[in-house]
């Protein structure tokens, strides 16, 4: 049985012998789509959950603000964005729009990204602005949020008679599942409130985890900030392997996000039959796996599935080199993973230090797990700088891992490692 892990733009085939391994995968590819794409999602927003049709929200309004995905996102924006420009005009004919990139704490958004994104049309015709998570001059504290920390985002998200976002929903490896209240924190919040959230106490909270929202005190935070900046209305999509359109929710930033995970949840949890002595994951293909830095997430789903001491294999082409220098530098320059976690654990939630969260995850694994990288050989030296192991091919690594292991090891492969929750 040979497996395509998503690697890229195009994919790296396992040819090994698996028939004697477990292949975990999520069922999103059962959800049967009731029509196109553009179908789906009109259809989700002419029956919005919780809330008045777009059309309806934009009546009387001068001015609307639409948070949008940035790169780093595989949200089919060419199917969503058009229909709520479409739907804010019919509602209000001279509203001024401003279509919000939501880069988080991420590099900018390119202008060639963007036409990739959103169509020529849209990009030529629409007013863009890229969110910057570190320009205090352009972002306004609005409260605090449960944590404690102070909530600052985007002018233009409060400037705005209307605050209004698109995104996707998928299992999200601290924030539970991504879409819904994500598209403002940390999505277009400044740089104090992401760190603040992304504090290592919670990231080291149990409940910090893929698939879970109930008592994630980072899903807390990032509910309060939504409501502060009163988001009014979403349109989120579930995708399938292939990241089209296979579902569609619209309406309520809290009610129609819940639905989509509930929908979600019975689709994309897996559950090993037993816990793999060799993991082997993915983090999508492109664009999700464009670096180290996004990669971490696919790693956590073959941590869900490892026994005690398992080498984790991590297909992912990180073209784009580690994706964040803070990020690069922690693993490089530490002592070992256990110091740096200890080093983390010890930091004050005011004291958060940029990428803090995702190096405090990888460390975590390389903690309990031998870890091996295939990726773009140009990475190869960032990767060995990081305490990371390298390989060419995905059939080299297990080779590797084998070895180590025993022939008798049990092979778990999860090819898509952002697209599953493993549950016990």
């Amino acid at each position: 049985m040979a497996v395509t892990i998503p690697f890229g733009r195009a994919g790296m085939e396992l040819r090994a012998d698996l028939s004697a391994a477990e292949v975990l995968e999520s069922r999103i590819g059962q959800l049967a789509a009731s029509g196109s794409e553009d179908d789906l999602v009109r259809a989700a927003m002419a029956a919005p959950i919780g809330t008045p049709t777009l059309c309806e929200l934009a009546a009387g309004k001068k001015t609307c603000t639409i948070i949008i995905s940035d790169h780093t996102r595989p949200v089919p924006s060419k199917h969503i964005i058009p229909f709520m420009l479409e739907e804010l005009r019919r509602g209000s004919p001279d509203i001024q729009i401003t279509l919000l990139v939501a880069t988080g704490f991420h590099r900018p958004t390119s202008t060639e990204e963007l036409v990739g994104k959103l169509g020529r049309d849209i990009v030529d015709r629409e007013r863009i602005v890229i969110h910057d998570s570190r320009d205090a001059a352009s972002n306004v504290k609005i409260g605090v949020l449960p944590s404690g920390a102070d909530c600052v985002i985007d002018r233009l998200a409060v400037e705005t008679d209307l605050l209004v976002a698109e995104g996707f929903i998928e299992p999200h490896f601290f924030a539970g599942f991504s879409g819904g209240r994500k598209s403002v924190l940390p999505g277009v919040c400044d740089q104090v409130t992401v760190l603040g959230n992304h504090c290592s106490k919670f990231i080291a909270s149990p409940f910090a985890r893929t698939g879970v929202l109930d008592g994630n005190p980072l899903h807390e935070d990032m509910l309060a900030a939504a409501q502060m900046a009163k988001l009014a209305y979403i349109v989120n999509v579930v995708i399938d392997e292939d990241k089209k359109v296979a579902a569609a929710f619209a309406g309520d930033p809290v009610k129609a996000h819940r639905r989509g995970c509930d929908l979600l949840l019975g689709y994309c949890q897996v559950k090993p039959r037993q816990r793999g002595d060799i993991v082997i994951s993915s983090n999508g293909g492109y664009p999700l796996d464009q670096n180290i830095y996004q990669s971490v997430k696919g790693l956590t789903a073959a941590e869900a599935a490892a026994a005690p001491g398992a080498v984790l294999i991590m297909v992912s082409s990180c073209s784009d080199g580690h994706g964040g220098e803070s990020f690069y530098n922690a693993l490089h320059d530490c002592e070992s993973p256990e110091t740096l976690t200890e080093e983390i654990l010890a930091t004050p939630q005011t004291e958060t230090k940029p990428d803090q969260w995702e190096y405090q995850i990888l460390a975590r694994v390389l903690c309990k797990h031998r870890v091996i990288y295939v990726t773009d050989p140009a990475q190869r030296s960032t990767i060995e700088g990081m305490k990371l192991e390298w390989a060419p091919d995905v059939d080299e690594a297990l080779a590797r891992a084998r070895q180590a292991k025993g022939p008798d090891a049990h092979l778990v492969v999860i090819p898509n490692g952002i697209s599953v929750m493993v549950t016990q």
